[in-house]
């Protein structure tokens, strides 16, 4: 007799669909695309981080909770030291690009996750109590927020003349 997968395929293809957006939410990688990234370490008035700032913290953060989940004993940075750069402008020419490449890498490892069949995304990991799905939909709400907030920010600079 088969085993029946305890997670239903249909809640996988929800989670991939938040993970990767679309519908009400903003795709990483058209957000990613569109943004401004000869602009990326300016912050304007009113605005409590640059783009650089924001796509690091995106990083830091997914790379986090995956590694969390992955692997017993893992020790997080300190918050919030360890999850923000300090500074709006990164520190090279590449830093941006290379950034990006990591956030949406480990995006698409969230996705493998919530696909793959032989992870019951309900079953409780040991070393940390809590499921994948729960991992899984924290990484697509937190990313959920801060796209947005790139979002604004790209608005906000195609507003304001080029210094």
């Amino acid at each position: 007799m088969a085993r029946t997968p305890r997670t239903p395929d249909s809640l996988r293809q929800h989670v991939v669909t938040l993970l990767d957006g679309g519908r009400a939410h903003a795709r990483a990688t058209d957000v990613l695309r569109g943004f401004p990234a000869d602009r990326c370490g300016e912050r304007p008035r009113g605005m409590a981080h640059s783009g650089w700032q924001l796509v690091e913290h995106l990083r830091i953060a997914q790379r986090d909770m995956l590694d969390w989940c992955r692997t017993p004993g893992h020790e997080s940075p300190p918050w919030p030291e360890g999850y923000w750069p300090k500074a709006p402008k990164p520190p090279d020419s590449e830093a941006w690009d290379r950034s990006v490449r990591a956030f949406l890498a480990d995006l698409r490892t969230s996705v493998r996750i919530a696909r793959d069949p032989r992870i019951d995304l309900l079953a409780p990991l040991p070393h940390v109590g809590v499921s994948w799905l729960h991992e899984l939909i924290l990484i697509a709400d937190h990313a959920a927020w801060h796209l947005g907030q790139l979002l604004q920010l790209q608005r906000c600079l195609e507003a304001k003349p080029r210094r």
